[in-house]
């Protein structure tokens, strides 16, 4: 995978590393497409390898597009994940519980402490 647009946009793949995926971040542009971030010191490049059997973790939404990742991380894995920040998700896939539920997720709210 070969990030062009935003710079950090990979930072989210720490979580799921954590939780079992097989994922390895690169400076260089892979593909042999140059971009603007060839010559930088940015990880915007990734490799990921799988299977790979995920387990369950505690995770926190960095943002909307990282955040479905890691949602759809904690559905995918072997034993109960707690995911924080599901309102950024809200606020950019509209009913995304239902349709979730429609596709066979397991997924409860819990109202988180103030």
């Amino acid at each position: 995978m070969h990030e062009t647009v935003y710079e950090n946009r990979l930072g989210f793949t720490d979580a799921l590393v954590s939780m079992g995926a097989h994922i390895q971040l690169y400076r260089d542009c892979l593909g042999g497409t140059p971009c603007r971030f060839g010559q930088r010191n940015f990880r915007h490049s990734a490799v990921i390898s799988g299977p790979a059997k995920l387990h369950a973790a505690d995770l926190v939404i960095p943002d909307l597009r990282g955040g479905f990742s890691h949602l759809i991380a904690a559905l995918a894995a072997e034993g109960t994940s707690r995911v924080y920040g599901v309102d950024l998700i809200d606020r950019g896939y509209s009913d995304f519980d239902t349709k979730l539920a429609a596709l066979g997720a397991q997924a409860e709210r819990v109202a988180e402490a103030a």
